[in-house]
């Protein structure tokens, strides 16, 4: 794992390394376009070129509008969205949301295993890209 870069956002916290970035909403806040307009800017900064995770670490409760899901879902190197939460309320809406998305997504409960499954989905996409299959 290479340096990675912290951002403290009026809603969230933002955590980017290599390959996937970590979002951590403060409490009550809502997750709606204007939060995937500021996601994109800082996406475009460390991922131009490359594949990422997006992982939403959920430890708060906060609301999401599930048209967001249909926004970040035409970002084209943005490979999965993995959900970490150990709150089975949090859980269950969380399963619900991913309905709305159209890529791989996981509901886990902690960063460990989101981690170890986002490193691989990128992984796996440079495999692809060097044998031409992209």
């Amino acid at each position: 794992m290479g340096m990675f870069h912290y951002y403290d956002l009026n809603d969230t916290e933002a955590f980017v390394f290599d390959d996937y970035l970590i979002s951590q909403m403060h409490e009550g806040e809502c997750l709606d376009h204007d939060h995937t307009v500021i996601l994109r800017e800082i996406i475009k900064i460390h991922f131009e070129d490359k594949n990422l995770v997006y992982i939403s670490n959920r430890v708060k409760s906060y609301t999401v509008d599930p048209l967001v899901y249909k926004e970040v879902e035409k970002m084209k190197n943005l490979l999965a969205i993995i959900i970490v939460t150990n709150n089975q309320t949090f859980f269950k809406e969380a399963k619900e949301e991913l309905k709305h998305f159209n890529k791989p997504s996981l509901v886990c409960n902690n960063l460990t295993d989101a981690i170890i499954w986002a490193s691989k989905l990128v992984k796996d996409s440079k495999k692809e890209k060097a044998n031409g299959n992209v």
